[in-house]
């Protein structure tokens, strides 16, 4: 059986990052979603909480935690605003944890301490226009010269990428092709500000109004040979390893957005008054949210075991697979239910349950689609 009950340090994470979620985040939350600024001021908070560097040992500056200490901030952050939730995720898991994973001792000791301290944010490009869910479609190249990488192409729906405190983007690139055409992919640490390279100007998106996310440009960027990530050749073997412990960070975001939909459907089925009695004793109604919080427990479950395996040493590719799918629909889900219970006020975007509307589809496509996710649980299944 497995075991879901927490220890008493992590429920005190949980805890603080759940007073910290509803006493600090949620009273700005509508501010910048609808002003689409980023929160400056929260994200120097959660750095003075240690928020960033929860899964890092405290060598390189971390809080010596661990992937699943991330996932309970992640989920309390989510349950109120899913922007600030997935600034904290992609800053830890695609931006510093590539660095744990395969960098050098140097490179750990140069950038682990400044991005787990939250001072500083690290992005990663792998996504191209032309190359979503076929990342293997890299058009990006890299080239050594006079013992430098010279980097030129673009990348696109970049996260954290161009804030005032980015300082570093890990990119994937073409290092070299075979004679069958077949290309050496490799990971290259460009620091921010770096001449050639260039964040455009930010997406206009559906949702997640408060994420910075932009297309990068790289025209003849040169950075030093020893910025090469991990070995050559190996940079997107290494980041789908990244991407599979970054769908369990991503299901514990969907989760909180999942449970933030219950929170404010049971708060306002109580409240709301028809007919002469709150809506929540209407059947129709309490059905609805009881099957919403049936999609959270399930959806908390699968990624629960997902990062149970991942932390046991055990293979957890398809759980965290399942685990990112089933979060993200529920939350997609949930969202929708949500709205529906709310009215005409779930249409009215200063209500969390109308920016979880918005916000939440997204979790059906970033980090892989949910086709993708299909597509690797049919694999492990031998198909």
């Amino acid at each position: 059986m497995l075991d879901t009950r927490l220890t008493d340090e992590q429920q005190a994470l949980q805890d603080t990052v759940a007073q910290f979620a509803r006493e600090v985040v949620a009273p700005v939350s509508y501010h910048h979603d609808s002003t689409k600024t980023f929160p400056y001021d929260v994200v120097r908070s959660m750095a003075q909480m240690g928020l960033f560097g929860l899964p890092f040992p405290e060598e390189y500056g971390g809080m010596g935690g661990n992937y699943f200490t991330l996932c309970l901030a992640l989920e309390e952050l989510a349950r109120v605003d899913q922007s600030v939730a997935i600034t904290l995720e992609a800053a830890v898991s695609l931006g510093a944890m590539p660095i744990y994973r395969y960098g050098t001792e140097q490179q750990k000791q140069q950038w682990l301490p400044l991005l787990a301290s939250g001072a500083a944010l690290g992005a990663f490009g792998l996504t191209e226009a032309g190359g979503g869910s076929d990342a293997g479609a890299t058009r990006t190249t890299a080239r050594l010269e006079d013992g430098s990488w010279v980097v030129s192409g673009t990348k696109a729906f970049i996260t954290n990428s161009g804030t005032d405190i980015t300082r570093l983007v890990t990119v994937t690139a073409v290092t070299a092709t075979n004679g069958e055409g077949k290309k050496e992919i490799s990971s290259i640490l460009i620091p921010v500000p770096t001449p050639g390279f260039s964040a455009g100007p930010a997406y206009d998106k559906v949702g997640w109004h408060a994420s910075d996310t932009h297309p990068l440009t790289f025209e003849d960027v040169r950075v030093p040979e020893e910025n090469l990530l991990g070995l050559r050749g190996r940079g997107f073997a290494n980041f789908l390893q990244i991407l599979d412990e970054g769908r369990i960070a991503i299901s514990a975001l969907a989760v909180g957005a999942a449970q933030g939909c219950v929170d404010e459907s049971v708060r306002y089925a109580r409240e709301r008054e028809a007919f002469g009695r709150p809506i929540g004793q209407n059947q129709a109604i309490a059905f609805k949210i009881a099957r919403m919080e049936a999609r959270v427990h399930v959806a908390r479950t699968a990624y629960y075991d997902a990062a149970a395996r991942m932390l046991a040493g055990l293979p957890f590719k398809k759980a965290a697979a399942i685990a990112k799918m089933v979060s993200g629909e529920a939350a997609m889900d949930n969202a929708r239910d949500a709205t529906q219970v709310h009215g005409g006020y779930g249409f009215i975007n200063d209500y969390p349950v109308a920016r979880h509307y918005r916000d939440s589809k997204i979790l059906e496509i970033g980090e892989g689609t949910t086709e993708v996710q299909l597509l690797l649980i049919a694999r492990e299944l031998g198909l």
